[in-house]
């Protein structure tokens, strides 16, 4: 059997828990390698666990992400890596169910940059991808045989979702690109420096402070557990040892049920069970067990070699001796915590537990969110006043959302936050307290959306992944999120031809990608429909009763030198503005087309324009061969269905008399 040796050595995440355990062995066992850890020190990792390495000439940390494309290439280049261990990753189920995306961007993206970033430098002569058991999903109860590498994936979880697609990608790269992959699947690790938010170490911390152990469900669920010093042999083996192109699994064939490891958590501390665990609601889907086939690794030279109770004897040792090491944990060892991943240390959102003695009385303590009792006293229930929390202050309809609550009598904040910064959204969503959210912020380019061909990043950063964190945030906290998207994603076809009346309806996929802008938001549209808490209007070619402005599409085209002639669905918005607010108060979800009934050309528009506003107004038309010279990306052009708006609203007018009343008729000069 061929023997690998490595020279420089990227382990990614290796201030966490396994990571941290397997980069000491390496610099403990083998002095001639150089070991670089990139980390980015999220709220389960901490330097602490890398000190043994700490003072090693041949020792290197960088705190960075994963997902940063241009740090990984200059690492590769300048440490001249030529192995990758890849362990970053989110990795706790409870945390996946409330905040699946930054799995999906830690996980799934994060690999992703790593092996994009493996291919163009072509140096890497391994990339050993760390996965879980979780991916096979659930192992059925009287299963006498574990998973093998060659069994099915079959995730139950956002989180082992996530692994499974991280996985896909790590096999794609190496059949496609010939990347030297190899894959571990490992049971569950328990042992010092694990973050509380797993099972051993919270029940040991619990214990500690004579509070309740929570078990979810009845505790039947069986797993497996391994010593991480155990793990990291394993790894040591595999790096030096595995076959490129294989799966290794990393597994034990000793099973515990959960009550069983709350019970000789109990005895090591002289506690009795009966009194000392408590049964807790269950996770959404909790796998009843996972079992795996490790011989394929053991024929590589490694076993198990610590038993439970050592494991579990060392491990209780270490946190007594260590009470301190995370600092506050407190919300990790709520029964079911949600873990809120933020740059710059550990916040915990506690809003869902009912059971106050979980709850830390320290009052020093800032970062639990402990909820207000929804109780609303004596005397009869009042329905609870509005108040909005919207987003796009800066911008065009952002600003007259303000004006609409101000004039209502509705309370409203603008959000501070940006939304890519999922930290800053939870503030504001925990300091406003609103009712109702609004989303009208977005970039559509300035002048126009041909500055999105050039600034695609940006526009992806907003459109799309902003707005999926807000709706996400939105959800978590039983939100309704109203959110001002476009009709801009659909262009005339034969089965809706120009003039024919036939409109796309809201359940029309779109069909226009000729603007990077447009491919956004049919992206984050699409994605939007897993959740129901939010309300998508499609805006088209805004207007309003401001001439002045200079994103009203009149004001655009009558100061254009040529303008094309074709027939739109358009949104008047001193008409269907006050419309959305009032879909708001209904708790109207879903899609919908928000433009008036009926199109208006261009010249239409202009001649109505010139009569009641400028009778010297002239324009020159040009068609759209002649426009595409101009522009950079084509616009789209297309009728929308506007029958379901009109059935919940049926006083609202078609385009031609809304631009009239709402548009003209107050601008009329004479």
């Amino acid at each position: 059997m061929a023997t690998y040796t490595p020279k420089n050595i990227l382990i990614t995440g290796a201030a966490g828990f396994i990571a941290s355990h397997v980069c000491n062995r390496l610099i403990r066992n083998y002095p001639d390698y150089k070991i670089v850890v990139l980390d980015k020190l999220d709220y389960c990792s901490n330097l602490k666990n890398l000190l043994p390495s700490k003072s090693s000439p041949n020792f290197k940390f960088v705190k960075g992400d994963v997902g940063s494309a241009d740090l990984v290439n200059f690492l590769l280049i300048t440490e001249s890596i030529d192995t990758i261990m890849h362990f970053a990753a989110q990795t706790h189920v409870d945390n996946s169910f409330g905040n699946s995306f930054e799995f999906t961007k830690n996980n799934i993206y994060g690999t992703h940059v790593l092996l994009e970033a493996c291919k163009v430098t072509g140096q890497i002569r391994r990339f050993i991808h760390v996965s879980t058991d979780e991916v096979y999903g659930e192992t059925d109860e009287d299963a006498v045989v574990g998973n093998h590498e060659a069994s099915q994936l079959l995730p139950t979880n956002p989180y082992s979702a996530t692994k499974a697609g991280a996985e896909m990608l790590v096999m794609a790269y190496g059949r496609s690109y010939g990347l030297p992959v190899i894959t571990t699947r490992g049971n569950n690790v328990y042992g010092p420096n694990q973050f509380p938010e797993k099972l051993i170490p919270k029940f040991i911390l619990l214990a500690m402070q004579g509070k309740h152990l929570p078990i979810h469900g009845d505790g039947s669920n069986v797993r497996s557990y391994l010593y991480c010093e155990d793990v990291a042999e394993a790894f040591e083996v595999i790096l030096h040892k595995g076959e490129v192109g294989h799966v290794y699994n990393i597994g034990t064939k000793k099973e515990r049920r959960v009550i069983d490891v709350a019970k000789d958590i109990c005895n090591l501390f002289s506690r009795d069970p009966d009194t000392s665990i408590k049964f807790v609601d269950n996770r959404p889907f909790n796998d009843q067990r996972y079992f795996l086939d490790d011989q394929k690794l053991n024929n590589l030279g490694w076993s198990e070699h610590t038993t439970w109770q050592e494991g579990l004897r060392k491990t209780m040792e270490w946190y007594t001796q260590n009470p301190d090491w995370w600092g506050d944990v407190s919300g990790a060892l709520l029964p079911h915590p949600r873990m809120l991943m933020m740059p710059g240390g550990r916040h915990f959102d506690g809003s869902e537990e009912k059971d106050a003695s979980y709850v830390s009385n320290n009052s020093n303590q800032t970062r639990m969110v402990i909820p207000v009792s929804k109780g609303s006293g004596s005397g009869s229930p009042r329905k609870p006043s509005l108040k909005f929390l919207i987003y796009g202050r800066t911008g065009w309809i952002g600003g007259l959302l303000g004006k609409l609550c101000e004039k209502q009598g509705i309370s409203y904040e603008y959000g501070k936050g940006r939304l890519e910064d999922r930290s800053s959204l939870l503030s504001d969503i925990q300091n406003v307290r609103p009712t109702h959210v609004f989303n009208a912020a977005g970039v559509t380019g300035r002048p126009n959306v041909d500055w999105c061909e050039s600034h695609k990043t940006e526009t992806i950063r907003t459109n799309v992944t902003g707005t999926l964190t807000l709706a996400d945030l939105c959800r978590e906290h039983n939100l309704l999120m109203m959110n001002f998207a476009t009709g801009c994603i659909f262009e005339y076809n034969a089965g809706h031809p120009e003039g024919s009346g036939i409109g796309f309806t809201e359940e029309d996929k779109p069909n226009f990608i000729g603007s990077y802008y447009s491919k956004t938001k049919a992206m984050v549209e699409e994605l939007l429909k897993e959740y129901d808490n939010v309300c998508t209007l499609r805006v088209r070619m805004p207007i309003s009763s401001d001439l002045n402005n200079p994103r009203n599409f009149i004001t655009k085209i009558s100061r254009y030198n040529k303008v094309v002639n074709i027939p739109n669905s358009m949104t008047i918005l001193d008409e269907l503005l006050p419309i959305s607010i009032e879909m708001a108060k209904r708790n109207l979800r879903g899609i919908w087309n928000f433009t008036n009934p009926g199109v208006v050309s261009h010249n239409e528009i202009l001649e109505m324009y010139k009569n009641y506003i400028n009778p010297d107004f002239t324009w020159v038309n040009f068609d759209l061969e002649e426009q595409a010279k101009v522009i950079v990306a084509p616009r789209s052009n297309n009728e929308m269905d506007a029958s379901k708006l009109k059935n919940e609203f049926p006083e609202l007018l078609p385009i031609k008399e809304s631009l009239i009343k709402y548009v003209f008729e107050p601008n009329k000069r004479t």
